[in-house]
């Protein structure tokens, strides 16, 4: 415990610049989901304060997911009340902490480190497209939509362009005010004044905004931003009128089978999520800490059970408000439990006072986060790796930019399972030649898919020559591999090829050399 209080200096300004960041997505998200608005602030706030404790992550911050928005509204609709959806939100934590007890957490640790980056990548780049038009004042659709197609039919690029025809003067203002102050911020000059480590940068950008917006209301209502262009947190009336916006789960519909449809996507989905998440912080954390995985699943299922059984929306590690805590200084998971903390103090005691706050001014930090994870080295860094590490890079992030996240990042395993293989192909069979001479030797793991590369340089083995075999350095050799060598061997006396063998130690290779044409064993 201790050594987290040492930490708090760089943790308690780093929850707030996460606060900000969570809030609007909180709301959005729950808009979008066709929930309960106040759904997302307490997803936001148990992800933060339970799953935040729980966790093995010091980075990492959970909270409400635009990835699972369209599983949420199609659950709701389906069953036709929330607190039926709430029931499925306990299940699918139950499931899983099962999951956590499986050891299903390694899955995690089999995506390439280019998809990794390329997600990250592609989030910084969906941060800045998506956030343009509110950045501009226009906002027809939620803050944390991260899909390309959106459910207005329109998608990541339209939405732009529909966003030029209907700006606000006064929201420009503040959006790129807000970011000349965020980008001074991070200039060694404002970076060697003690004073400003401890004031983050966002939190002076969405005050100035709110009193930009507060003397336009005065002096000219009329350019003064209003409505949709705000913060809408919902405000209680008093103790009593709070403590309604909770719903709590309805038991009786537990054996409603559309319940446990629900609960069974939610936990893969959320699961799978997290994992990326994880792994995606891990890469971002100065420290080079590594979370245990198993123990992120058990508490995000703890989290989703107390959400759900709160009226809250289902919660996983969130990309976005990690990679914010990441860049503001974040040290340990103290950030990710106050930024829990203050969003439940917020919206119990000053929702009023949050609701002054524009879009706008949430839009530039979350397009200067964006800035942050798509910065230009970073491509650079990957062409320099070369085009097996570049192109699974480049696909992910096109992939997730023209689909969503899941789907995106199983393109871009695919891409780099692809360039695995070939890399494997290549490495597994070597072969060298001097004039008639040939060493065709077998290396580390020589598997069924490497069998046309073999038996394609067997059969290209002149009349005459001379061939070694060497398999010593194989760690395994699939079947399919020996009979195409055993059947090279059985004819190359056709060709007067003589065939040298060099044994492995492997088990199975007592198949091999018992023909008549190996001269030495």
């Amino acid at each position: 415990m201790k050594k987290y209080f040492q930490s708090v200096g760089a943790d308690a300004p780093a929850s707030i610049v996460v606060l900000l960041v969570a809030l609007p997505l909180c709301l959005g998200i729950a808009l979008a989901s066709g929930a309960p608005l106040f759904s997302g602030i307490i997803a936001g706030i148990v992800g933060g304060v339970v799953v935040g404790m729980l966790s093995g992550s010091q980075l990492s911050v959970s909270g409400p997911a635009a990835g699972l928005t369209a599983i949420v509204a199609m659950a709701i609709g389906k069953l036709h009340v929330y607190d039926a959806f709430l029931v499925a939100v306990v299940i699918a934590g139950l499931f899983q902490l099962i999951l956590g007890f499986l050891n299903a957490g390694i899955i995690g640790d089999y995506i390439p480190n280019a998809v990794i980056k390329g997600m990250l990548a592609a989030i910084g780049l969906i941060l800045i497209l998506k956030q343009m038009p509110h950045l501009v004042g226009y906002d027809a659709d939620y803050a944390g939509d991260e899909n390309f197609k959106q459910a207005d039919n329109a998608n990541t690029f339209s939405e732009l362009s529909n966003s030029l025809g209907a700006f606000s003067l006064a929201a420009i203002v503040i959006g790129v005010l807000s970011l000349g102050i965020l980008t001074l911020w991070e200039t060694q000059l404002f970076k060697k004044q003690v004073v400003f480590k401890y004031i983050p940068g966002p939190l002076v950008v969405v005050i100035i905004g709110a009193f930009i917006n507060q003397y336009l209301l005065v002096s000219m209502p009329d350019a003064a931003l209003k409505g949709k262009e705000l913060v809408k947190l919902p405000v209680a009336e008093n103790i009593n009128h709070f403590f309604s916006f909770f719903t709590f789960p309805n038991f009786s519909y537990i054996l409603n089978p559309e319940v446990w449809k629900a609960a069974l996507t939610l936990a893969v989905v959320a699961s799978l999520e997290t994992l990326l998440g994880i792994e995606a912080v891990d890469k971002l954390d100065p420290l080079k800490r590594v979370t245990p995985t198993n123990r992120e699943l058990k508490a995000q299922g703890v989290g989703n059970i107390v959400s759900g059984l709160i009226g809250g929306l289902p919660l996983t590690s969130v990309i976005v408000r990690s990679s914010a805590n990441v860049a503001s200084g974040a040290k340990s998971k103290v950030s990710s439990i106050l930024h829990g903390a203050l969003l439940l103090v917020f919206v119990l005691l000053i929702p009023s006072l949050i609701n002054k706050i524009p879009l706008a001014s949430l839009a530039a930090i979350l397009v200067f986060t964006g800035y942050k994870l798509a910065k230009i080295p970073l491509f650079k860094e990957f062409y320099k790796k070369g085009l097996d590490q570049f192109i699974p890079f480049v696909v992910t992030i096109v992939a997730i930019l023209m689909t969503d996240l899941l789907i995106g990042i199983l393109i871009g395993i695919g891409v780099g399972l692809f360039f695995l293989l070939r890399s494997n192909f290549k490495s597994a069979i070597m072969v060298v030649n001097d004039q008639n001479n040939y060493l065709i030797r077998l290396r580390k793991d020589v598997s069924f898919l490497n069998k046309p590369i073999i038996k394609k340089k067997l059969e290209s083995v002149p009349a005459n020559a001379f061939v070694i075999i060497d398999a010593t350095r194989a760690d395994f050799i699939d079947k399919d591999i020996i009979e195409e060598i055993n059947n090279f061997m059985l004819h190359a006396h056709l060709k007067n090829i003589r065939v040298e063998m060099k044994k492995s130690t492997y088990k199975t290779l007592h198949l091999l050399f018992n023909t008549p044409q190996t001269l030495t064993a």
